[in-house]
């Protein structure tokens, strides 16, 4: 069976095309990706622009045209932070679904929460043990821990990269040491008011983190771990990390851009997620992630497999 994912993010509109069945592993068949950058196009009062409107529309006939070459023979289409908090997302979501063929499945976050831990959970198998699970998005960071396929805890807070390079860092490239702290104080602020449950649970085997966020800081910060079978999975410690947030936020943005893992799309809002993901690591008393390379769409993906 060939399924679609349309991932509807606040950073990018991202098809995956998967030959699945029940019981087996999905095999990847086609990725298209659009950059879009969402946060860029909110208006005061939270709506998204008509500028907005017209790239996500042109993004989403893109990964739908895709799909179709692919012959897809059902497509899933998932909307996040950005639409769920737009003021005009309801609007949105009823045009791009009718552009897509099929309704748009806005997640709660905890919802997204969920499915990515689901994903990781499939990745890396009960052997594991009990998993934490971090992931950044453009406009919200999710963490789960459980030791089941369902996690015991899922929460969503907005501390998404594109979400505060938006608020905190984009009047100057690049951005001033003043309101770089402002965001950390910031972060640490949500973080150490929501993550209680999760440190209530019981100490995780495995902490694991992904995105494209955690993945471009890990091939900048981390190392890889040569495993067998598997190729390479990074790694990245927390004062790694530590280390070279300070020297990403002295960069331009273009200048960021040669650096091994952060490309052109991600380079305006790594500084954002460095920070983030550095405060949530602290937050939690991770010292050490593991990216895992499943995520979101991979989880809708399984979770239609396992209804079917």
């Amino acid at each position: 069976m060939r399924l679609g994912v349309i991932d509807i993010g606040s950073n990018t509109v991202h098809l995956l095309v998967m030959e699945a069945r029940p019981g087996a592993r999905p095999v990847p068949q086609a990725s298209q990706k659009t950059t879009v950058r969402l946060m860029q196009y909110l208006e005061p009062d939270g709506g998204i622009s008509k500028a907005g409107v017209k790239a996500l529309r042109r993004a989403v006939e893109a990964a739908a045209a895709v799909g179709r070459e692919h012959r897809i023979e059902s497509v899933m289409a998932l909307a996040t932070s950005a639409l769920r908090d737009a003021r005009n997302g309801r609007e949105l979501i009823a045009d791009l679904s009718g552009r897509i063929g099929a309704p748009i499945e806005v997640l709660a976050g905890p919802e997204e929460a969920r499915l990515t831990f689901l994903a990781a959970r499939r990745w890396y198998g009960w052997g594991a043990g009990r998993l934490l699970l971090l992931d950044i998005g453009g406009g919200s960071l999710e963490i789960a821990t459980g030791v089941d396929e369902s996690p015991d805890v899922a929460l969503s807070v907005p501390l998404g990269a594109g979400r505060m390079t938006r608020e905190y860092l984009f009047e100057d490239d690049p951005p001033k040491p003043g309101d770089v702290e402002r965001l950390r104080k910031h972060a640490r602020k949500v973080l150490k008011d929501a993550v209680g449950p999760v440190r209530k649970a019981p100490t995780p085997d495995h902490a694991v983190a992904t995105s494209k966020t955690f993945r471009s800081l890990a091939r900048l910060a981390g190392m890889p771990r040569q495993v067998l079978g598997t190729g390479d999975r990074w790694r990245m410690r927390q004062e790694h990390l530590a280390d070279w947030q300070p020297r990403l936020a002295k960069l331009s943005s273009a200048d960021r851009t040669v650096l091994p893992g952060i490309g052109p799309g991600r380079a305006l809002q790594v500084v954002a997620g460095a920070v983030v993901a550095e405060e949530a690591m602290r937050a939690l008393g991770v010292d050490e992630v593991e990216i895992c390379p499943w995520a979101l769409r991979e989880g809708a993906i399984l979770q239609r497999l396992d209804r079917l």
